[in-house]
C-alpha cells in the first residue's frame, strides 16, 4: 500500500509517504523552532496555529516528492496521541477529511509506537529486544517480545530527559532547543571538578528521575555565580548579584549531559543484561545526542550486544515513523473510524485503534 502519514503531536508539522515495500518515498518536516525559541519551550497555542497554517503545504509537498497524486494513496495514517491536544486535533482533523474525501481507510497511531518503529526504517530488527524512547516528553524503557507485544518496564517519574535538557539550557541562558546546544558546546569540554548526582542510577528499578539533577544544576549556578544578574525568583532562591563566571557555562553543561547519559546508559544496559537480550534499540529526539550515541556504542560493543539507533532525521518527530507503524495495521485490515479522537495520554501498552 501507498501510505500517507501525518504527524502533529507537538511542534513539528510532518508528512511522509511510504510504498508497498515500506520504503520511505518522502519525508517532510516543517519545524517551528523559530516560533518557540523566544519562550524557551513549546507554547501549545502557537504550535496549534502553526500546524493549521503549515499542514496543507507539508502534505502536498510529501505527496509531490513521492511522485504521486492523492488518487494514488491507499491509506492515511495520523498520530492521534499522546501529545498536545490542540496540535493533535489539527493533524487528525486533516487526516479524517482527506481519508473521507478520497474514500480510503484511516489509521490512528500511537506516537510512541511510531518512535519505536523508526528503528526499522533503515535497519532489520529482530524480536525480542529492549527498546527506549528518549525525547522531550518521554524517557521510557520497553521489552518488545513481538511487534505487537510491547511492555513498558521503566519510565521517568518527573521530567523527561529532553525536557531536562531544555530547562537546563534555559537556566544557563543558552537558547532553544536546549539539547542541541548543550550537545554542541559540551564536546571536548573537561568537567571533572563538577560533581552532579546520578538520580536512581543504582536502584532496583528501570525508572528515571531528572528533576533533582536539574535542581542540582540550579544550585551550582548560584554557588558559582555564573551570571551577574540572575533572576531566580521563579525558584524561590535569592536573585543577588554574582560575579561573572561565564567560562563555567560549558563545564556545567557538559557535566549535566554526562550525568544524564550515565544514568540512561546504565539503566538500558541493566535491562539488556537482566532480560538476556541481544539487541538494544534507542529512539526519540534525545537519541540524536552525540555523547549518548557514543556511550551506547561503547557499552553495547563491550557487552557484545547489537545496537540500532535511527538516523538523526528519524530520531526527532517525523511522519515516516508513523507510516512504518501504520503499515502493520493496514496489512491486517485494522482501521480507525471517523469517530476516532485524540488522546493527550496514551500508554503504549494500551495502544490500539
Amino acid at each position: 500500500m501507498n501510505i500517507l502519514a501525518i504527524e502533529t503531536s507537538c511542534d513539528e508539522t510532518a508528512a511522509a509517504v511510504i510504498g508497498p515495500d515500506r520504503g520511505v518515498l518522502s519525508s517532510i518536516v516543517a519545524s517551528q523552532i523559530p516560533d518557540h525559541a523566544a519562550f524557551g519551550g513549546v507554547v501549545p497555542e502557537i504550535a496549534s496555529r502553526r500546524h493549521v497554517e503549515l499542514i496543507g503545504r507539508v502534505v502536498d509537498e510529501a505527496v509531490k516528492k513521492a511522485h504521486m497524486a492523492l488518487k494514488d494513496l491507499d491509506g492515511i495514517a495520523v498520530t492521534s496521541g499522546p501529545g498536545l491536544v490542540g496540535a493533535l486535533l489539527v493533524g487528525v482533523s486533516y487526516a479524517k477529511a482527506l481519508a473521507y474525501g478520497l474514500g480510503i481507510p484511516l489509521c490512528g497511531i500511537n506516537h510512541l509506537e511510531g518512535h519505536l518503529c523508526a528503528a526499522s526504517i533503515n535497519s532489520a530488527l529482530t524480536w525480542p529486544h529492549i527498546s527506549m524512547v528518549i525525547s522531550g516528553g518521554h524517557t521510557s524503557i520497553y521489552r518488545e517480545d513481538t511487534p505487537s507485544e510491547i511492555t513498558q518496564i521503566g519510565q521517568t517519574l518527573d521530567d523527561a530527559a529532553g525536557e531536562a535538557f531544555d530547562k537546563v539550557a534555559k537556566l544557563l541562558d543558552l537558547g532553544y532547543p536546549g539539547g542541541v546546544i548543550i550537545d554542541r558546546i559540551s564536546r571536548g569540554v573537561r568537567h571533572e571538578e563538577i560533581h552532579l548526582p546520578r538520580p536512581k542510577k543504582n536502584d532496583d528499578t528501570y525508572d528515571f528521575s531528572f528533576s533533582g539533577l536539574k535542581t542540582a544544576v540550579l544550585n551550582l549556578v548560584v554557588k558559582e555565580g555564573v551570571f551577574k544578574d540572575l533572576d531566580l525568583s521563579f525558584s524561590g532562591m535569592p536573585g543577588d548579584k554574582h560575579p561573572v563566571k561565564a567560562y563555567m557555562i560549558p563545564k556545567i553543561a557538559a557535566a549535566f549531559q554526562a550525568a544524564v547519559v550515565d544514568v540512561i546508559v546504565t539503566k538500558a544496559m541493566k535491562a539488556v543484561k537482566t532480560y538476556n537480550m541481544g539487541l538494544l534499540v534507542i529512539t526519540g529526539g534525545v537519541a540524536s545526542n552525540s555523547a549518548l550515541r557514543n556511550a551506547f556504542e561503547e557499552a553495547t560493543q563491550a557487552a557484545g550486544v547489537r545496537l540500532v539507533v535511527p538516523e538523526k532525521e528519524y530520531c526527532t518527530d517525523n511522519a515516516a515513523m508513523i507510516a512504518m507503524a501504520a503499515a502493520r495495521y493496514f496489512e491486517q485490515g485494522l482501521f480507525s473510524g471517523m469517530d476516532m479522537n485524540v488522546r493527550s495520554r496514551w500508554p503504549i501498552e494500551g495502544k490500539g485503534l
